[in-house]
């Protein structure tokens, strides 16, 4: 798979995807990611992409024709035009599931905006996808599309190395993780829970699966919803819910 980043600021990409998991994925070529820097399309002297917005009003403007020719000089080499994602407080909170819905793809194309945002027709013309981390303003959409492209490409198969590693993840059904402990068995006079210890993997897996469900109930009851739960899972929290 393939990220492509339009970007005021390749470096700030680049130095922060080339560590840890994914920066061994780039290593074996089981991902890349590329910047394109926009400014290296303008025609202004100075690499000047912005200006003043048309009807006034605070702040500048990314303005279209930089941002067109750079999406044009990935699309004419790839002889495709793939899913854009511009970044935007605007657009649709992303979640695990979109993130397996982006993983899916050969190629994806990131827009990150500064200052205002950009010119409204690059957004009708190229961009398929507006996406959010939250509802909170950042000055760029680099570290936006740096958290997504992180929980995307941890989900391309030999990134991660052991599919199991995203299966059992928060999110995945739904549902918040397990708590997790590894040694010393006591810390601060905090031990380990004993099922843990035990052995038994059956018990531990019924375990893990009430401790998933008594998270989420307790932290983002709103997940129980959507939540893929057998009528066993819903005794349990019927008796959690009475006791």
């Amino acid at each position: 798979m393939k990220f492509y980043i339009l970007t005021l600021f390749p470096e700030m990409i680049q130095s922060t995807l080339s560590y840890s998991i994914l920066g061994k994925a780039q290593e074996k070529n089981i991902i890349q990611i590329e910047c394109i820097n926009i400014r290296d399309f303008s025609k202004n002297k100075h690499g000047q992409v912005d200006d003043y917005p048309y009807g006034g009003g605070p702040g500048m403007v990314m303005q279209a024709p930089p941002i067109f020719d750079a999406y044009n000089s990935i699309v004419s080499n790839i002889q495709k035009k793939p899913r854009v994602l511009y970044m935007s407080p605007q657009g649709k909170t992303f979640n695990q599931e979109m993130a397996f819905s982006f993983s899916k793809e050969k190629e994806l194309i990131f827009l990150c905006g500064h200052y205002e945002g950009v010119d409204e027709r690059i957004i009708d013309t190229i961009v398929t996808d507006e996406v959010s981390i939250g509802d909170f303003v950042l000055t760029g959409g680099e570290l936006a599309a740096i958290c997504i492209i992180d929980s995307i490409a941890r989900l391309i198969p030999g990134v991660l190395g052991k599919e199991a590693s995203f299966q059992q993840e928060s999110f995945t059904d739904s549902l918040l993780e397990y708590p997790q402990y590894t040694r010393p068995s006591i810390f601060l006079d905090q031990p380990v829970p004993e099922i843990l210890l035990s052995g038994h993997h059956e018990k531990i897996e019924n375990w893990r699966r009430q401790q998933s469900l008594l998270r989420t109930m307790k932290r983002r009851p709103d997940l129980l919803e959507k939540a893929n739960l057998s009528k066993q899972d819903w005794d349990w929290i019927k008796s959690i819910k009475e006791s």
